[in-house]
């Protein structure tokens, strides 16, 4: 038999289904150009990055020149790629790190698409090409601190005043809220939930960075704070009232998590893998275990099924078939099998696992803020309910 048919190396363990085949040039390509970017740009400093705490702001301007900027929105500077091209690139960011993902996942997924997609022709033409740039970053006040999971229950009012709106509240956890130069915070008002396009300048608006996180260190996460901020009337987003705004632009994001993860546990798999087979103990290389290969049989077909159930999905958002119930599905289960991979993955490198020098722990435990944000595991839980008994038991 020659090598070329020889079963034991007929597949590619990196990709072992050959799902790369599935994708058109234009996919393949872009998958291959942010790959680059991480491995020339991102991989050689983020241990660092991670240990002291901080985000690169001047890589924002680099992801814009390549068009990962709201790069699935169209106009405006924005790249108008489908939906399983953006996806492939968040894959290959959070390849690199959650801290990279999440950074672009904000903003062109819940500070540019709401602008895009309810904003007015004047909010669109003053921020989005500078954001697609990356020359603006952006940021989305949801959560509060006594609102995650409930968005409907926020204390964040606005009351109109004259011609003007005055906001106040907090809101807490917010991604890119330190480097934001604007904030698309929602509140609550007479209408219902509005959401306002805040310059960071603003009087009354402050930011405040949550420094001791054991996860997603190479990511700025901060409080909100908003004081008699005072807005015109042309800083509304005009195209929309009620929970259906920004719950929108969360199933946005979750879409480019879904994606995400696989590359995460993508990254563990590989460093398992790699690290196995140079390792050696007993005088053989312990890939060569049986416990040790059925580690890696197990990430193996964990991180090649999310990689199925995430290009699924973007096939079915490209043709306008995606719902979503069915978003929730695959953020769910990617980041649970995510998580598992991650955590069977640092075992497999023993003591070496918890150390920077590889990126197991770093993704592990930026895996445990994924596994939380955008929706909790127990809320997906929940919609999947929902979606196939027809009974809501949130309440």
């Amino acid at each position: 038999m020659s090598k070329a048919l020889d079963p034991r190396r007929a597949n590619d363990p990196r990709d072992f289904l050959a799902v790369d085949g599935l994708l058109d040039e234009d996919e393949r390509a872009i998958k291959q150009t942010v790959r680059r970017f991480v491995v020339d740009r991102v991989l050689p400093d983020i241990a660092g990055w991670y240990e002291e705490g901080v985000f690169p702001r001047d890589l924002a301007t680099e992801m814009g020149s390549l068009g990962l900027l709201g790069m699935h929105l169209d106009g405006y500077g924005c790249a108008g790629t489908n939906a399983v091209s953006y996806g492939l690139a968040c894959l290959e960011l959070e390849a690199g790190d959650s801290g990279f993902r999440s950074f672009v996942s904000v903003q062109g997924s819940l500070a540019m698409f709401p602008i895009h997609a309810f904003g007015s022709e004047e909010q669109k033409q003053e921020w989005l090409p500078q954001m697609a740039a990356g020359e603006a970053i952006g940021c989305f006040g949801l959560t509060e601190p006594d609102s995650g999971s409930d968005p409907g229950s926020m204390r964040t009012v606005a009351r109109r005043d004259g011609s003007d709106w005055v906001l106040n509240g907090t809101k807490m956890w917010i991604t890119n809220g330190g480097i934001a130069d604007v904030a698309v915070v929602w509140a609550r008002t007479d209408e219902g939930i509005r959401g306002f396009v805040v310059p960071t300048t603003t009087p009354g608006f402050a930011a405040s960075n949550i420094h001791a996180k054991a996860s997603l260190r190479a990511s700025v996460t901060s409080e909100l704070v908003l004081q008699d901020v005072r807005l015109p009337e042309s800083a509304v987003l005009p195209g929309v009232v009620g929970l259906r705004g920004p719950l929108s632009c969360l199933n946005e994001a979750r879409f480019g998590i879904l994606f995400g993860a696989v590359g995460a546990a993508r990254a563990c798999y590989e460093a398992a893998l790699d690290y196995s087979l140079s390792r050696e103990q007993f005088g053989r290389p312990i890939a060569g275990f049986q416990l040790v290969q059925r580690k890696l049989v197990e990430m193996m077909v964990s991180v090649n099924r999310s990689t199925l159930v995430a290009l699924h999905l973007g096939r079915l958002k490209d043709a306008g078939r995606l719902t979503p119930a069915q978003v929730s599905f695959g953020k769910m289960d990617n980041v649970r099998q995510a998580v598992e991979v991650a955590r069977e993955a640092r075992n497999s490198l023993g003591a070496n696992g918890i150390t920077l020098e590889y990126p197991v722990i770093r993704h592990m435990t930026n895996l445990e803020s994924v596994y939380t944000y955008e929706g909790t595991n127990e809320i997906h839980t929940l919609t999947l309910g929902q979606a196939i008994t027809g009974l809501a038991a949130f309440r």
